[in-house]
């Protein structure tokens, strides 16, 4: 080996790094593009399921009887017919089953009400595979299915959230259309409500994400540094002002936290109302979330001495991947509860191949026809998530001094 060669020199007609991981990226983006529109044609866009008359009646909270009842009724939404007969509804025309039933109440329609606030929940950790996109796209997904007003903001560079909503970062999302526009701190900042895109999932808006939101993570150190500010005021503060602006229209807002602690995960966090906390059963998940833990903990300090709101309704730690038959996991998840205590939900996302198989489409559990996978797998995989989400929309309804369901 000669001692002299230059550290970074490679051999000669070689490619850069760069420009090969370049090359790579163009390659997968146009292959990734070519399969979404193999699987959503011909405009490429995603469409939701409808639903069978049992689910219509469990999403609502009624009879499966009363929803063939009200079929009849010309007053209300008329469902099609699929060509087996059975009648179907649309996600539009659910919620508009529950705005007819509401009719001298207010049960079926969970809107809040004047004085209750906006509920910002953020799903966090500082480390990747825990889930976290999984479970802020379903519990947004599943918020909607029973009649709330939700944003789910994708605030991962990686965007993951954005493309289970059918977006593919490079392509479908451009310059200053993701949350970086609306908390940037220059002129080109823009209101959020611009920003905000409709889904196919009715009652649930996205605002997507890309790459660029890592700007803001590299802005807000040279912001910082020249003691510049502007309305919007400091770096913790910009996330909180957006949402505030668009938080008539929702009752919740999900956020899609980085896999990092940076300056946009502690804007989420003090934009937050509450806080959810993914956690995967093995010890090495385990001791980078103590590091998690512990680092925010001293940054978020700092934060509040500076006037950051750190106020939650709630905080929770979520088993996820959950392999019930597993010992060491089982062993680490009593650990946790008996450390915890009620912290912990009692609910776990189990590990399932139902969630995994419809992945491969980009759906979730709740877009997946039954018939596509498995049947008791995926019944089981739909338990887990309803048991989850169930858990945290009470702990919602409890925030807005009602009474759980």
């Amino acid at each position: 080996m000669n001692p002299t060669r230059a550290v970074n020199s490679r051999p000669k007609g070689a490619q850069a790094f760069d420009e090969t991981i370049w090359e790579d990226s163009q390659a997968l983006g146009s292959q990734l593009q070519v399969l979404r529109e193999r699987l959503f044609p011909p405009e490429a866009k995603k469409e939701l399921r409808s639903f069978s008359t049992a689910e219509t009646a469990k999403l609502i909270g009624v009879t499966e009887s009363y929803i063939r009842n009200l079929a009849t009724d010309e007053a209300g939404p008329i469902p099609e017919k699929a060509h087996t007969g059975r009648r179907r509804y649309t996600l539009e025309q659910v919620h508009a089953l529950r705005q007819h039933l509401t009719k001298g109440k207010t049960s079926y329609v969970p809107w809040r009400k004047d004085g209750e606030h906006l509920q910002v929940i953020a799903v966090t950790n500082f480390k990747g595979g825990s889930g976290k996109t999984t479970t802020a796209t379903h519990l947004a997904q599943y918020l909607a299915l029973h009649g709330h007003r939700v944003l789910a903001v994708d605030l991962d560079p990686q965007a993951s959230m954005s493309a289970l909503f059918g977006y593919q970062p490079e392509f479908d999302v451009a310059d200053n259309q993701t949350l970086y526009g609306a908390i940037r701190y220059d002129e080109e900042r823009r209101p959020l409500a611009e920003i905000v895109r409709k889904t196919y999932f009715a009652g649930l808006d996205l605002v997507p994400g890309n790459l660029e939101l890592h700007e803001f993570e590299h802005d807000t150190p040279r912001i910082l540094s020249s003691g510049e500010h502007d309305d919007d005021g400091l770096f913790f503060m910009r996330v909180a002002k957006a949402l505030h602006s668009v938080a008539d229209d929702y009752d919740v807002v999900v956020i899609d936290c980085p896999p990092q602690l940076g300056f946009l995960t502690m804007s989420a966090l003090c934009a937050a109302s509450a806080v959810l906390i993914t956690v995967h059963p093995q010890m090495l998940d385990v001791a980078s979330m103590n590091q998690f833990l512990a680092m925010t903990s001293q940054l978020l300090a700092v934060v509040r001495d500076n006037g950051g709101n750190l106020d939650y309704d709630w905080m929770r730690y979520l088993v996820t991947r959950h392999e019930p038959n597993d010992g060491p996991q089982n062993q680490i998840v009593a650990f946790l509860r008996n450390l915890f205590g009620e912290r912990v939900l009692t609910p776990m996302m189990v590990k399932s191949t139902a969630i995994s198989d419809a992945g491969l489409s980009k759906q979730t559990v709740y877009e997946a026809p039954r018939e596509s996978m498995h049947r008791q797998t995926y019944d089981r995989a739909l338990e887990s998530m309803d048991a989850v989400n169930g858990d945290i929309e009470k702990l919602i309804l409890q925030a807005w001094g009602r009474a759980a369901k």
